[in-house]
């Protein structure tokens, strides 16, 4: 192997994440089609998505403990079969029309919940497989390749597969997790031995110890927040505002996941020439100056060149920040960093969502993704000093 090759354990990986994010496309078009089935009550559709989030908040800490304790791979395969078990009763229980919203809430609990240590997992454990100079272009791929399964492939066929039988996507969707385990059940073990405690604290000491990473880390929580913002409000400024159909908005969605996949690709290459922090600096600064843009949008078309510059940008320093972490952090530690970050993202997710809603009833729809470039540009300034001093220290 040349040190341009990636290895073939990794593409295993890449196999098995083509094979579950197609599986998670489907999936996500199947569920609120399925829920509106069974109410429109606003309140009761709100408590599937609440108890979808729940475990990322709940679990994050311990799932990064046992990522460090236990073999990643092991863990990966099996979260996935329990997955596969999951969604293949909810797949019965849907076909014999036995299911309500809880049990919907119970299975998009489940799930997340096995999510957890899956993603923990799959980050942790790219180190292991790639060298490091690799990592830019194998996150790259990872990212990639979820857009790719999760936006363009899998909704339309999960759409279609509903419109069949509304417990088929389901099926489907747990036939991908039964696949995707198989594949990674046969990466390689882990051979180096692990401390048998982890406390699960022991993540947020070290990551408040690290300038950079500790900067980055709220960083991302205050961008998530930003992110959330402005999202929540995109339907109504293209439905209400802009006057797009249903149609128009499947491809505006459709633009920003190909600037998605586009950021994806060329990652490597970007990082490669400018180097790791100035093309984060780069895309952070970008996010900031697109989100006010997107506010302003005159037209559908400039709405979506935004939505598609914007997931271009946000998918470049997502690469980034996660190979600079799994280059960074000590290969024990991996999991519960790793844990810190996405509990971190995830949790303030809901908050900006409110925080969307109310800037819009109380200020009007375009407000809300100005303001939210407002703030991304606030703490962007606020962590610029740890940012160029990592960069005069690397260069």
């Amino acid at each position: 192997m040349t040190h341009r090759e990636l290895p073939a354990a990794y593409w295993r990986l890449w196999w098995a994440s083509a094979v579950d994010n197609v599986g998670d496309g489907v999936f996500t078009a199947a569920v609120p089609l399925l829920a509106v089935t069974i109410t429109r009550d606003p309140i009761q559709l709100s408590i599937v998505s609440a108890a979808t989030y729940l475990p990322w908040l709940l679990l994050s800490l311990p799932a990064g403990a046992l990522v460090d304790r236990l073999d990643r791979a092991r863990l990966m395969w099996r979260s996935q079969a329990l997955q596969t078990v999951i969604v293949g009763i909810a797949a019965a229980l849907i076909w014999f029309g036995a299911i309500g919203i809880p049990g919907l809430a119970l299975m998009g609990f489940g799930l997340s919940a096995c999510e957890v240590v899956f993603a923990t997992a799959s980050l942790a454990i790219l180190p292991d497989l790639v060298p490091g100079p690799l990592l830019a272009r194998a996150n790259g791929n990872q990212y990639t390749i979820a857009s790719t399964g999760q936006n363009f492939l899998g909704p339309p066929i999960g759409s279609l597969l509903f419109a069949a039988g509304a417990a088929l996507p389901f099926a489907v969707d747990a036939a991908s997790f039964a696949l995707s385990a198989a594949v990674l059940a046969t990466l390689p073990r882990r051979s180096r031995t692990r401390p048998a405690r982890t406390p699960m604290l022991d993540g947020i000491r070290w990551l408040t110890r690290h300038r950079l990473l500790r900067t980055l880390a709220a960083l991302l929580a205050v961008n998530a927040f930003c992110f959330q913002l402005g999202n929540v409000t995109v339907v109504l400024l293209a439905t209400q505002i802009l006057h797009v159909g249903t149609r128009g908005y499947g491809l505006l969605l459709a633009g920003a996941a190909a600037g998605s996949v586009l950021g994806g690709l060329v990652n490597a290459r970007v990082v490669a020439k400018i180097g790791a922090l100035p093309a984060l600096l780069t895309a952070l600064s970008a996010n900031v100056v697109i989100f006010a843009l997107i506010g302003l949008s005159p037209n559908a078309v400039v709405l979506g060149v935004l939505l598609a510059l914007n997931g271009f940008a946000t998918t470049l320093w997502s690469v980034v920040t996660v190979s600079l972490r799994q280059q960074v952090v000590p290969a024990d530690r991996q999991g519960r960093v790793h844990s810190v970050y996405r509990m971190l993202g995830w949790s303030l997710i809901p908050l900006g969502a409110l925080a969307g809603g109310f800037v819009a009833d109380t200020l009007g729809i375009r407000a809300a993704y100005p303001i939210a470039g407002v703030v991304r540009g606030i703490a962007l300034v606020v962590a610029l000093p740890a940012i160029l001093s990592a960069m005069r220290t690397s260069g």
